[in-house]
């Protein structure tokens, strides 16, 4: 049996903050503790989003919080071609077209692209690039959420794989990355758990294999907002290393001895991934920053 692969894949919107860290600590615990390999990709597909020098940033606070990476950190930007290559292949086949519907054009139908362009054989130029569904259920397991599915027409529809400014869709690309780094699990936070059902269906006309996903808790602020850049969430800080991660295992439902907090980060993950217990994590979707002090 091959060795698993999991991954971390920040984007650089902002520093890391609580809720990011949750995440990378969860999938790098699940990977390291079956001793597989832990990789960091950085999602920087979008960048008037992006805060200059937070990539980097995010980078130095995962060294200080103790984690190491193999490899070379992968930049999603330099995927262009790759991700250019694929969405050619479907609009010579038909299975992706151009839509030039605007968003105010979308609002009334719900999220739901109701296919508007579909047939319109508009040009290819300056327009958005839809990837047309089927009229089908897909579904998966996941290893904390339980299952969950979506019919791909009726809830999602024709979806966008390249955006009218040109840059390219996180599901696109997050799929061929996985596939081009072999990762086979994928533990991340709930708030994608809907975007799933569109990475199965990629990865079907791709013709890769599905990972095992892992939905962890989504860390909330008390209105009810995730954890993010948006809403000025704090990063953390180096020099609390320790008593973060702490809190961090607590939220995922770990027992780490109170006298770790006195160890370094290394000492603390060492023992972390020595006891790490996947099926210990809350089953939720969402758990308050407040009540994780």
């Amino acid at each position: 049996m091959h060795k698993p692969v999991g991954r971390f894949a920040p984007t650089p919107s902002g520093y890391l903050h609580f809720g990011s860290l949750v995440a990378a600590l969860a999938s790098y615990l699940d990977a390291r503790a079956q001793g597989g390999q832990w990789l960091v990709r950085m999602e920087d597909l979008d960048p008037p989003r992006e805060v200059a020098g937070a990539a980097d940033a995010i980078l130095r606070t995962l060294e200080a919080y103790g984690f190491e990476w193999d490899g070379p950190v992968l930049y999603q930007s330099q995927r262009h071609a790759a991700y250019q290559a694929v969405i050619d292949q479907w609009l010579a086949a038909g299975l992706a077209y151009a839509c030039t519907c605007s968003r105010k054009t979308l609002e009334a139908f719900n999220g739901v692209y109701p296919g508007l362009c579909r047939d319109a054989g508009h040009p290819w130029q300056g327009a958005a690039i839809r990837l047309r569904v089927p009229q089908l259920r897909y579904g998966f397991d996941d290893r904390l959420q339980g299952h969950f599915e979506q019919h791909l027409g009726h809830d999602v529809g024709d979806f966008v794989i390249r955006r009218r400014d040109g840059l390219y869709a996180y599901q696109l690309a997050v799929v061929l990355d996985d596939a081009l780094q072999g990762v086979t699990d994928v533990v991340r936070g709930a708030d994608l758990l809907g975007s799933t059902p569109r990475q199965l269906y990629l990865q079907e006309l791709l013709g890769v294999p599905a990972p095992r996903y892992l939905h962890v808790p989504l860390i909330t602020q008390p209105d009810g907002h995730k954890l993010g850049k948006r809403y000025r969430s704090a990063p953390v800080q180096a020099q609390y290393a320790s008593a973060v991660l702490i809190r961090a295992l607590r939220a995922l439902g770990q027992r780490p001895e109170p006298a770790l907090e006195h160890e370094t980060p290394h000492t603390l993950l060492g023992w972390a991934r020595a006891h790490w217990a996947a099926h210990a994590i809350p089953r939720v979707a969402s758990l308050a920053e407040a009540q994780l002090a």
